[in-house]
């Protein structure tokens, strides 16, 4: 019996040990058979040499990052139905096993097949096309968008220009702005809760919103649905005070240059909060957060002198107060007492507060009832004068708002000023000879002063300077006909704009790319064609350096490469499987800053004239998809390089974007003076 009872606990022993055993060895072979695959992605993420697929060797001579025709093929193909691990997309759903339906007028019926398969949008396709035919949503907004586009064409052609040639705009007088402005409740709702701001604002603007939080109301949140057994209900009260810029492009939201947000119920920590933020061409920053803490009073962190986050009373913090016996002793001895305040979250539900948002000379500060409550610096990218207009949303009910000390006079220069006095801005006529490189820039109707930094900074390059690289901006038209007649004259004067005749919109960025591809091969004859957008600095020497690395017998794809990104499903950026119906988006570049060679762009361009070029609304997932297609009869080279930043600048970078006009002329300076650094300044 003993014997029995000892070998028991060994039998179980030795089938654990079997088991672990068998796991590492199937673990072990797991890794042989895709150790291969492991070694190309390293190679296609790494800098310095290229994995040549099945057969384990390193091929020397290539440039950094540069990745051939079968490694590209092998990894994605490999990679097309594995699960991503992406912590953005991680809730994405898995494509539809069932034919997916949609309600219609006659109940839910199943979603019919895409009858076209490629886009087919030129203006004159378009014009020619049986309007009755079933088109994508992306064809119909070009279709509307070609057709506003014509007909607001023929009125800036029939525009005598009287009504430019007698505003202040033109004739170089400084535009008069009143010094305060109030306006009440009502006419703040009737507008759309949107108050007009014709200067911007400068240091020592402030506004004072007047108003009183409503009530806290049920929300749905699918996310805490997973998270709490289907219950994604919660209560919330929030509103947000938005200083925000002028919309540039339809369908792209205007910059948000202040984003304050009290929430009052309903944050994710269970606790009021007061949260600060930008957005800059729809992308967020890095939000700042205040939740009854006080921050710290380092001298970087202080916003002229003022604490970023002050304190108030919270229910989960014991305060530090000494007690009755510690503080009479205390007296008794005759230490002196420090007397301390503290005081409760500054909104309330149902109860009204006076907020007053002063501008200072590194930020802004949150006034409320008289007490500072947060100071949020300013960011790079984001001026006074171009917060010229304030938005309130949310549960709150607003009585009035007053803003004073306001600029009575715009402080940028008036366009003519800047048509009379810089002539040495002027592009050259288009050469007749072929070039090495043309740079389309993306670009739009009032983005005047990204346009002049562009001509002011990296445009007097020694390489543009002498026609070696030729660049030029393309924009679309503006539904108000004075826009479009100030964009021609700069067109005009300038000789460095192509307009293109349809009405812009953020989902027809693509059209513009086209636009770039056919402008290169047609009206000049460019070995590259690169593309990139009116706040992205480039610098065109070391751009040129990496395109002689490669082979010019090569195809070339260059640029910020992404690989295996798949579409979001949920969300504001969500793609439907109508719109892209693979699990992968295809190798592209991203679209601050990419090139091609002119093989490719002639691929577009013909495919594109044939009606077989297929058209997505991100652009750069476009050229990937495009670029994949050429890939498939003709080898590739694909280089990737960092340095083609996606956001912002990066030390030695190739090109650096959401830079504002005040960090182009920066980071010329600096690289006239041999350095190519940054300039992150407030």
């Amino acid at each position: 019996m003993k014997r029995v009872k000892c070998e028991i606990p060994t039998g179980r022993r030795f089938k654990l040990s079997h088991f672990l055993l068998g796991l590492g060895g199937l673990y072990l072979i797991f890794i042989a058979f895709k150790f291969p695959y492991f070694l190309e992605i390293a190679a296609v993420l790494s800098g310095e040499d290229r994995y040549d697929g099945w057969n384990g060797k390193v091929v020397g001579d290539v440039n950094d990052g540069d990745l051939s025709k079968p490694l590209v093929n092998s990894v994605y193909k490999d990679m097309f139905h594995r699960k991503l691990e992406d912590e953005l997309t991680q809730d994405a759903p898995m494509r539809p096993t069932e034919e997916p339906l949609e309600e219609g007028r006659d109940g839910v019926q199943p979603i019919k097949p895409l009858k076209h398969l490629y886009g087919r949008i030129t203006g004159e396709v378009m014009r020619r096309m049986n309007k009755t035919s079933e088109l994508s949503v992306l064809e119909r907004m070009a279709d509307e968008a070609w057709t506003l586009g014509l007909k607001a064409w023929e009125e800036v052609d029939e525009f005598d220009g009287k009504e430019i040639g007698q505003s202040s705009l033109f004739d170089g007088k400084a535009e008069s702005c009143p010094s305060w402005l109030s306006v009440n409740g009502e006419d703040l709702a009737s507008g759309d809760r949107l108050m007009f701001l014709p200067c911007g604002l400068k240091a020592g603007s402030s506004i004072t919103v007047v108003g009183t939080p409503r009530y806290a109301h049920q929300e749905y949140v699918p996310q805490l649905a997973k998270t709490r057994g289907g219950n994604g209900l919660v209560m919330v009260s929030q509103f947000m005070v938005e200083l925000q810029g002028l919309q540039s492009v339809d369908g792209e939201a205007p910059p948000k240059i202040l984003h304050l947000n009290p929430r009052l119920k309903g944050d994710w920590s269970r606790k009021p909060v007061i949260e600060h933020n930008t957005c800059y061409r729809m992308h967020w920053g890095t939000a700042q957060r205040c939740d009854g803490l006080p921050s710290k009073d380092d001298e970087d962190m202080l916003v002229d002198g003022y604490r970023r986050c002050e304190k108030w009373i919270r229910n989960d913090v014991v305060d530090s107060k000494e007690s009755k016996t510690t503080s009479w002793f205390g007296r008794f001895i005759g230490r002196a007492q420090k007397p301390e305040v503290t005081w409760p979250f500054p909104f309330a539900e149902g109860r009204l507060f006076i907020l007053t948002l002063r501008a200072g000379v590194d930020g802004y500060h949150i006034i409320v009832g008289g007490r500072h409550v947060t100071s949020f610096a300013y960011r790079t990218g984001f001026s006074l004068e171009d917060a010229t207009g304030l938005a309130i949303k949310g549960d709150v009910d607003i009585h009035s708002v007053y803003a004073t000390s306001l600029p009575t006079s715009h402080p940028s220069f008036s366009p003519q000023r800047v048509l009379e006095m810089s002539p040495k801005w002027k592009a050259s006529p288009l050469p007749k000879s072929s070039i090495r490189l043309f740079i389309g820039i993306l670009s739009a109707t009032n983005h005047f002063a990204e346009r002049m930094a562009v001509r002011q900074t990296w445009m007097q390059s020694s390489a543009i300077k002498s026609l070696d690289v030729v660049v030029r901006f393309f924009v679309a038209l503006n539904p108000r006909k004075e826009v479009n007649a100030v964009l021609k004259k700069e067109a005009a004067y300038f000789g460095d704009i192509v307009i293109l005749p349809f009405m812009d919109r953020y989902e027809l960025v693509v059209l513009k790319t086209i636009a770039i591809c056919e402008f290169g091969v047609q009206n000049v004859t460019a070995a590259y064609i690169m593309k990139c957008d009116d706040d992205t600095f480039v610098r065109v020497d070391s751009v040129l350096k990496q395109i002689d690395r490669i082979s010019p017998k090569r195809s070339l794809y260059m640029g910020n490469l992404n690989l295996l990104h798949r579409p979001l499903r949920n969300g504001k950026w969500a793609v439907t499987y109508e719109e892209w119906p693979e699990e992968v988006y295809p190798p592209y570049a991203n679209g601050p800053g990419y090139i091609i060679s002119s093989d490719i762009a002639k691929f577009i361009v013909s495919q594109h004239a044939d009606q077989k070029l297929r058209l997505f609304k991100m652009e750069d997932v476009s050229m990937g998809m495009w670029v994949e297609q050429f890939n498939q009869s003709t080898t590739v080279q694909y280089s990737h390089s960092w340095k083609f930043c996606q956001y912002g600048c990066m030390v030695d970078y190739y090109t650096a974007h959401y830079q504002s006009p005040r960090q182009m002329i920066c980071l010329w300076d600096k690289l006239s003076r041999g350095q190519a650094r940054c300039c992150n300044f407030r």
